[in-house]
């Protein structure tokens, strides 16, 4: 798989752009603050409808402007699928697959399968747990795309069941018995939803460990291994998948802690709730790994989501956004050794410097216009 074309309007600090890309490797250079990161955000964007470096779609949009679109062609065994994104700031995004409008921009996921490697990946083991599920969830969507309105069906329920949860707090012991009711519905509706997303995580933590720990062996030869384990809210085995099982276990996790739940306004059990704990040898990875240390299983990561994203039968693109620069120099060649053998790279530096030597690539220069859009000229290496 790979990106032929990426075309931008009003997207970050591009007016407009038009690359066409190739297989194999290429990377964008240009001082900090040119918008080569942008270029990859726009992609990562296309492939889970997510930004990597903020929550809302409100910065993606040039100032000034109305809307962005996020334009892409992936080609995939020969055929050629075109993306287009319409972000508007406080409305649902619009989406068109081969020109044509679909229902749902979440129809477009898994067109393009990507795995983005980026200096905000220490949130991943320094972060909280918000960081961590969000890390899950975007790979279990691009490996099963339903997954997505899996989430945002649980979403939509814990949003509603919070709210009833903040109504009976503020009533403060005067809840009436059909608010009690309603809260009953809506607890099967969340057991419901958090079950079938609770088994989807659970599967995929089983199938990242072995992969999580390859990866970080190769990237820091260290005699403590890493463990990766599923830590949820509700009392159950972390290799139990069966939805039913996880919707009783939930339902009866919400009966116990109902009181303490009224009393405070939140909802207190469910995937919300839940984390992915990390341990280098028998200490916790946060608070507790160096620097080093943090990196390597922040790449580790990464790297574990390339495999199985291969092991589905296609190679991810991907996108590496400035982070040769991050790394010293053993994990740089190791990281670079796994690039090599992808089908399509994207790379951003600062300096050409910052690129492993002996790594041939396809080099990208950007340079500013007058009026600060970009315009994209291209240097063979």
């Amino acid at each position: 798989m790979y990106v032929r074309h990426l075309g931008l309007r009003d997207f970050r600090s591009w007016a407009h752009v038009d690359i066409e890309l190739e297989p194999a490797r290429t990377v964008f250079v240009a001082p900090n603050g040119y918008g080569k990161t942008n270029l990859l955000e726009a992609l990562w964007y296309s492939s889970t409808l997510g930004s990597h470096r903020v929550g809302t779609d409100v910065p993606l949009v040039r100032a000034g402007a109305a809307r962005a679109v996020v334009s892409t062609i992936v080609v995939n065994d020969g055929r050629e699928l075109a993306i287009d994104l319409e972000i508007t700031a406080g409305k649902a995004n619009k989406a068109r697959l081969n020109r044509s409008p679909v229902r749902s921009a979440r129809e477009v996921l898994g067109v393009l399968r990507a795995v983005l490697f980026a200096p905000e990946d220490l949130a991943l083991i320094r972060g909280e747990p918000g960081e961590r599920r969000r890390y899950l969830d975007e790979l279990a969507t691009l490996r099963r795309p339903t997954v997505a309105a899996v989430r945002a069906d649980y979403d939509r329920v814990l949003r509603q069941r919070t709210a009833l949860l903040k109504t009976a707090a503020a009533q403060r012991g005067r809840t009436g018995r059909g608010l009690l009711d309603t809260l009953d519905i809506w607890d099967g509706q969340l057991a419901a939803k958090g079950a079938r997303l609770l088994a989807a995580r659970l599967e995929l933590v089983t199938q990242l460990r072995p992969e999580v720990e390859k990866a970080y062996q190769l990237l820091a030869a260290s005699f403590r291994g890493i463990d990766i384990a599923y830590r949820a809210s509700i009392d159950i085995d972390d290799v139990e998948t069966d939805v039913a099982c996880l919707e009783a276990a939930l339902l009866d996790t919400l009966a116990r802690r109902r009181d303490v739940e009224l009393d405070r306004g939140v909802c207190l059990a469910g995937p919300h709730r839940d984390d992915l704990e990390m341990r280098l040898g028998d200490q916790p990875l946060k608070g507790f790994a160096s620097h080093g240390e943090s990196w390597s299983a922040a790449l580790a990561l990464r790297l574990a989501a390339y495999e199985l994203l291969r092991s589905d039968g296609t190679d991810p693109v991907l996108l590496l956004d400035d982070v040769f620069a991050e790394l010293d120099w053993a994990r740089r060649r190791a990281l670079a050794d796994v690039a090599g053998a992808a089908e399509q790279v994207l790379v951003t530096a600062a300096v050409g410097e910052d690129i492993p030597p002996g790594w041939y690539a396809r080099r990208v220069a950007i340079a500013l216009c007058d009026d600060d859009s970009g315009r994209v000229s291209t240097v063979q290496s």
